[in-house]
């Protein structure tokens, strides 16, 4: 944790409410990224004169750790800031909830004012003023985060006039008029990556995967509009940094970090005509030796000469949210592609060398054991490198949610990742779909072990020691997922 400050300036102490330790299943997979939003609000503040530390929360082990710091710091302000572009702080964890009631409390503690901005606090906002939070900011929160602590340094303060904030006055609750988001991207300074200690999580990656991989984006919102996709802080506008400013940051992040690998984190990659082109062509001006992986739609994948530029400018990955191999649910889902694209992306990114992930989900409204076996089916034909496997998860601001709300009880949001609880009447029980999970892990395993067995036969030269690993584990996932299957047909 490092600091900037002068004697008289105002402090701001940020922090994000995230705890990689308190997700077990993500602190396990050892894949860590530094808060990248909180950095960018960070470096925004710093850059209008105020003195800005940041408290890294995400190699933490307990949040009261942070009392010393404030301790020691006495901020005028606590500001916990979420990385809106993660799709851990998204989902809204309770874990994180608490974490963030935590921070607030220890911070009132020191008479500091607390200012949240994540989108779980867009979402309960009512919920973090009940708990001491002093100002809740609404989506985007860079412009309003810098308009409202302005205010309130000012001689009279009047914070009804600032767009995109929620707080407590003598009659309740205010909720003030929505900020519209920003649109020129590059008129934002760097983030702010001085004031963290990269270097743990730089031993983290080295020693658990060999390389040191960092994450940026290059966009804010989505247009697309699948009925159960929250978008509590951009929404459905779409702006794009500019290419050269994101080949920069690579750049600069590569030369002064180590950083060899880059995810990107944006909901949907390069849908600005002529970007992706664009950024492949300061890639090589900048003579960049990078690997980096993208969320995308199948659709989008197969744009003529698309995947050539990616591949160009250093795609390792491409991760397509796929959802179902079923056309059934993913009309349902509004979602906008076909099956036949979903094949398509994936083989065409194959013969590139380019590896490939799906997100799936389970448990969609109306989903049948048909549907069911045809995402398992498109699994087993089209061999993704890796698969993330969710059930259906409702939040505030979707149809989604809007269909199952009434069903929901006492527990709304999940704990943590690894929850996946059903909180609404699916189609089949929450045990079966507990189940379900484990068995198309172990379905999806098998298959890869049984691809790389065929290779052994075929290409023998081909295969390398992960190659191997995979065909000795078909003892364990032959037998495993056939009594999964078994235990599946009795729930």
């Amino acid at each position: 944790m490092k600091k900037t400050n002068t004697q008289d300036q105002t402090k701001l102490l940020f922090c994000p409410s995230y705890f990689y330790r308190f997700d077990k299943k993500q602190w396990e997979d050892n894949r860590p990224y530094p808060p990248y939003g909180t950095l960018y609000a960070a470096s925004v503040m710093r850059q209008n004169g105020y003195a800005v530390s940041l408290f890294d929360t995400h190699l933490r082990t307990s949040t009261s750790e942070i009392i010393p710091v404030l301790a020691f710091e006495k901020p005028d302000y606590l500001v916990i800031y979420d990385d809106g572009f993660n799709y851990l702080t998204k989902m809204c964890l309770t874990a994180m909830r608490t974490a963030a009631f935590e921070l607030t409390n220890f911070a009132k503690n020191e008479n500091a004012i607390v200012i949240v901005c994540n989108s779980d606090a867009t979402d309960h906002f009512d919920k973090y003023l009940d708990n001491g939070a002093d100002y809740i900011i609404f989506g985007e929160g860079e412009i309003t985060l810098q308009e409202l602590i302005a205010d309130l340094e000012s001689s009279e303060p009047y914070p009804s006039a600032i767009k995109g904030i929620a707080y407590k006055d003598e009659t309740g609750i205010v909720v003030n008029h929505k900020r519209t988001v920003l649109h020129d991207l590059d008129s934002l300074p760097n983030p702010a990556w001085d004031l963290i200690d990269l270097q743990g999580y730089q031993d983290i990656w080295k020693r658990n995967h060999g390389y040191f991989s960092l994450n940026i984006a290059t966009t804010r919102g989505c247009p697309f509009k699948c009925n159960w996709c929250a978008k509590p802080i951009y929404g459905n506008r779409y702006n794009s940094r500019s290419p050269e400013r994101v080949a920069q940051e690579i750049n600069y992040l590569n030369k002064q970090f180590g950083a060899s690998h880059f995810w990107i984190a944006d909901d949907i990659f390069g849908l600005k005509p002529k970007w992706v082109q664009e950024f492949r062509t300061e890639v090589q001006r900048l003579d960049l030796k990078i690997k980096y992986k993208i969320q995308s739609r199948a659709d989008l994948l197969l744009q003529p000469d698309y995947i050539d530029d990616l591949v160009t400018s250093g795609l390792d990955m491409a991760w397509i949210g796929a959802e179902s191999g079923s056309q059934k649910i993913l009309d349902a889902m509004d979602k906008g592609i076909t099956v036949a694209q979903i094949g398509e992306a994936s083989n065409l990114l194959k013969s590139k060398k380019v590896n490939v992930g799906f997100f799936l989900q389970f448990g969609y409204l109306g989903e049948n054991m048909e549907d069911i076996k045809a995402t398992i089916e498109m699994v087993q034909k089209l061999n993704p490198d890796d698969i993330g496997i969710s059930v259906s998860y409702p939040l505030p601001g979707t149809l989604f949610y809007e269909k199952v709300k009434d069903q929901l009880k006492t527990k709304q949001n999940w704990v943590n990742s690894d929850d996946l609880d059903m909180m609404y009447e699916g189609t089949f029980s929450p045990q079966f779909y507990k189940r379900l999970h484990r068995y198309v892990h172990k379905v999806f395993r098998l298959s890869q072990g049984l691809n790389h067995l065929k290779k052994l036969f075929s290409y023998p030269s081909s295969i390398n020691a992960q190659g191997l690993k995979s065909i000795a584990s078909i003892g364990y996932y032959l037998p495993a997922s056939w009594i999964d299957r078994l235990k599946l047909k009795f729930l």
